[in-house]
């Protein structure tokens, strides 16, 4: 059985450990199947382990990973070095736009990067350096081996990066973009005309993201590959950039990763579900109907690769208000407003039940965030009063690092121990301990305070966009750990562009209208359908639930559901 030992040399305290080549029985009977290499971090000979599994239990840090990988896994495409990630099996681009769907580190990416000819294939002999030879000859008689030969023959690909921020630069982005044949057609369709002469290092995420996205679009290629077009976007966005990509796939093969599970099912026509063990490696499965494949994902189970994903399906909540919120009057405020020289906001009275998540929608820069700030006491209003006795703890937008280790950084917190226990299971927080806390990734950092947050004794929780960076599975599970948290005095006030996420985790809404930029208005909380029916057709689209799993689904514009919901005023869910 062939067997797989990654370790995660970030979190690995080398010469000042040892503790896995110590307790290894194999070394104990004098062979060297775990050794010090030259930079002392410690090498496990996958061919000496026998996978008893004392080494991953024994080290302090947990970065040792061992996996006894069934040998129907697949065929090994990519590993990036000695006891490190490693890819099984490679997609095929097809006609259409396909997509890429599964946690964070399971090779989406990798795989991507190989396809659109930014890494070359290994097989595993990561030794020496690949060749585009070797991947014909392994590919030979089929249609990745043709694949590989037309990349060698320089076909035009279009490629938009999932790390937009190395972007920022002094230039502007109207220079950023070029001069394309598509310009002015390009610009227009994704919105970005009013930021064209602003230097890329001013933009806002939202802005960064579309423009990168323009880059890409901008010129003709015989295939597009696009990693998390919408990172940043608000629901409008998102749906304008999912329209631009579609269209490309009227004339050439689209492959897209993407987390929001709406946009991802409304983007494309086939799917491939990446499995495996994150950071150790991950296995690609066959191309699947959407709708198929991601009930399949949501189901954790592969019905043609006989593969369980995970112990339990992940189930979408389609209960009522009056069903889960029984409990008190826990908070009222007041209308407010809140001026800036270039901004107001504007909210209208509310108030929050025992028990209760609202969910907050609306526009990018319509004051979702500054209204969030209000209660949680960082910012005050001019007109109108909002005090409360009551203990707030509140996760922001943008989350930086602090120095010190994130065993450390834990510590400095006072936490409910056995929330935090489960936070740091669900989070996978394990991993992360004995990093740097400035240095980790934004998802990373994102998982962090998401844990400290919600760990923290109070009767307040606010969250500003708490699934940003996080993989689908993240974001189902964090709706399971806040409908948990959420109870007896508690409430939880979220703001998310993800719809699927807030229908997940919300009992009311409060929709933002406005001018992006300019003025913002709150409405009162309201009943989840009447809220989502506002902002919808403030969006323009119609949603549907899934027969079979009961997630919210985009329907097509102009389709039969859309132009029968549009005509009762249901923007909201009509079954399947």
């Amino acid at each position: 059985m062939p067997r797989i030992a990654v370790i995660d040399r970030d979190g690995c305290l080398k010469e000042k450990c040892h503790i896995c080549i110590k307790v290894c029985p194999i070394n104990r009977i004098g062979q060297e199947c775990i050794v010090a290499d030259k930079e002392k971090y410690p090498v496990i000979d996958e061919n000496l382990c026998t996978g008893c599994g004392i080494c991953p239990k024994k080290c302090p840090t947990k970065v040792i990973t061992i996996i006894n990988l069934v040998s129907e896994a697949g065929e090994l495409i990519h590993q990036y070095g000695v006891n490190s990630f490693r890819l099984y099996n490679l997609p095929i681009p097809r006609k259409g736009v396909v997509g890429f769907i599964g946690q964070n580190g399971i090779g989406k990416t990798t795989a991507m990067q190989i396809l659109a000819g930014k890494l070359i294939p290994n097989f595993g002999k990561w030794a020496k350096p690949s060749t585009y030879d070797l991947a014909a000859l392994v590919f030979k008689g089929r249609e990745l081996g043709s694949y590989f030969k037309k990349l060698q023959s320089g076909i035009t690909i279009g490629y938009k990066e999932q790390n937009v921020e190395g972007f920022r630069s002094d230039i502007t982005a109207r220079t950023a973009l070029g001069i394309g044949r598509n310009f002015d057609k390009v610009v227009e369709k994704l919105g970005i005309v009013n930021c064209l002469d602003k230097p890329m290092k001013e933009l806002s995420g939202g802005e960064l993201q579309m423009v990168a996205i323009a880059i890409c679009l901008m010129n003709e290629s015989d295939l597009y590959y696009i990693d998390e077009p919408c990172s940043f976007l608000d629901v409008k966005q998102r749906l304008v950039a999912a329209k631009a990509i579609r269209e490309l796939a009227e004339k050439a093969a689209v492959v897209v990763v993407e987390h929001d599970l709406a946009v991802l099912d409304y983007l494309t026509d086939f799917v491939h579900i990446f499995y495996g063990e994150k950071g150790t490696y991950g296995v690609v499965s066959g191309a699947k109907a959407s709708r198929a494949g991601v009930n399949e994902y949501l189901d954790g189970f592969l019905t043609e690769e006989n593969i369980r994903l995970r112990k339990e399906s992940i189930k979408f909540d389609v209960r009522g208000l009056a069903e889960r919120v029984t409990g008190r009057s826990m908070l009222q405020y007041e209308r407010f407003k809140k001026k800036y020289p270039s901004f107001i906001l504007s909210s209208q009275p509310g108030g929050i039940n025992e028990g209760e998540i609202i969910g907050i929608l609306g526009p990018n820069a319509t004051g979702k965030t500054t209204f969030i700030k209000i209660l949680a006491g960082a910012e005050s209003a001019e007109e109108g009063n909002f005090e409360t006795e009551m203990k707030v703890s509140y996760k922001p937008q943008y989350i930086k690092g602090e120095e010190g280790k994130v065993v450390d950084i834990i510590a400095k917190y006072k936490l409910d121990d056995a929330t935090f226990m489960e936070m740091r299971k669900k989070m996978q927080l394990d991993e992360l301990m004995e990093k740097e806390c400035n240095k980790l990734s934004g998802g990373e950092l994102q998982r962090l305070s998401i844990a400290l947050c919600l760990s923290q004794e109070a009767n307040i929780y606010l969250l500003d966009e708490p699934s940003a960076f996080l993989d689908i599975e993240q974001r189902l599970n964090l709706a399971d750990i806040l409908r948990k948290r959420i109870g007896e005095g508690r409430v939880a006030f979220v703001v998310d562009h993800d719809i699927v996420f807030i229908d997940n985790i919300s009992d009311r809404l409060i929709v933002f209208e406005g001018q992006s930029g300019v003025s913002g208005s709150a409405s009162a909380p309201t009943g989840k359908r009447a809220g989502m029916n506002s902002f919808l057709k403030q969006m323009g689209i119609t949603l549907r639930r899934d027969a079979q799993s009961k997630r919210p689904r985009i329907n097509k514009p102009e389709s039969v559901l859309d132009r029968e919901q549009r005509e009762k005023g249901e923007y909201y869910y009509e079954s399947e």
